[in-house]
């Protein structure tokens, strides 16, 4: 029996994986596509071998590792993708995703770039780990993406990722617009200042595979929702002045990654199939 050929998006989160989730992946032509929702199922989905061809989505932050893990202990010949947004602008947005879903850690706490104390850790940013990664447990390299790319050209991103897959797609069935919606400065604001009397204190991400796990994280949810919106009305003057995230914070994380940075850019430059290497 032949070997399905598997494509496999690994992520990362915060670099428009829910817009591609549900705006493009889904249009390409003459393969499979394993939602998100499904991901848990795609091993089992694959191996009743009903098609050839497989797209498979899910993006991993901190748990990547853990989940190529799993993934390829069954197909290791899948071909991952992977995209990467530069490291300051990446974790000003967890940043902000955390802040969204109840947590109230100033940015510091959340990530110290200088210490190594905050609640994310250094290893968890540096991005070229994920490349070894992704070397180590499948048998090819993995494709490598830039957000930037995305937002600079998106049809010529969307072109790169179907000619990697030999597929096709057409630009009449792909809409730009965003999925979810943007949350501004004064409603994170207002969130964070609310929060302490309504979340955990780190806000730890409940484990969503169990039932109970998926019931803390929608009542997470609701709880958010129900300040975010009626932050829009709340006066400016009511909140702190200083920024939801200092600016010489996100310069020091720039710097500290400058050089993870460049190998990620060097890696994708070098390992990345030209057009015409494409499958067709």
């Amino acid at each position: 029996m032949n070997q399905p050929e598997i494509y496999f998006h690994v992520g990362l989160g915060k670099v428009a994986s829910t817009y591609l989730q549900h705006r493009f992946f889904p249009k390409l032509k003459h393969i499979y596509y394993i939602p998100t929702n499904r991901y848990r199922k795609s091993l089992d989905i694959i191996g009743k071998g009903k098609y050839g061809r497989y797209f498979v989505s899910r993006e991993f932050d901190q748990q990547l590792e853990e989940e190529v893990r799993w993934f390829s202990s069954r197909y290791p010949q899948a071909r991952p993708i992977i995209i990467f947004r530069r490291h300051d602008s990446w974790i000003a947005s967890q940043y902000r995703r955390y802040v969204k879903n109840g947590g109230y850690l100033s940015f510091r706490e959340f990530f110290d770039v200088e210490e190594d104390t905050g609640l994310w850790k250094r290893e968890h940013v540096t991005f070229y780990r994920n490349l070894e990664h992704l070397e180590h447990y499948f048998e090819g390299k993995p494709l490598v993406l830039f957000y930037d790319e995305l937002r600079a050209d998106p049809w010529a991103f969307f072109d790169k990722i179907a000619q990697y897959a030999g597929s096709g797609y057409d630009r009449n069935d792909v809409s730009l617009a965003k999925v979810h919606t943007s949350y501004n400065e004064k409603q994170l604001k207002a969130i964070r200042k609310i929060a302490p009397r309504l979340f955990d204190p780190r806000n730890a991400k409940p484990n969503t595979r169990t039932l109970w796990g998926w019931l803390q994280r929608r009542g997470q949810m609701l709880k958010s929702y129900a300040i975010l919106y009626p932050a829009k009305l709340i006066p400016a003057s009511w909140l702190p002045d200083e920024p939801l995230i200092p600016q010489e914070e996100l310069d020091k994380v720039r710097a500290y990654f400058e050089g993870d940075w460049a190998r990620c850019k060097a890696y994708a430059e070098e390992n990345n199939p030209k057009p015409e290497e494409a499958p067709l």
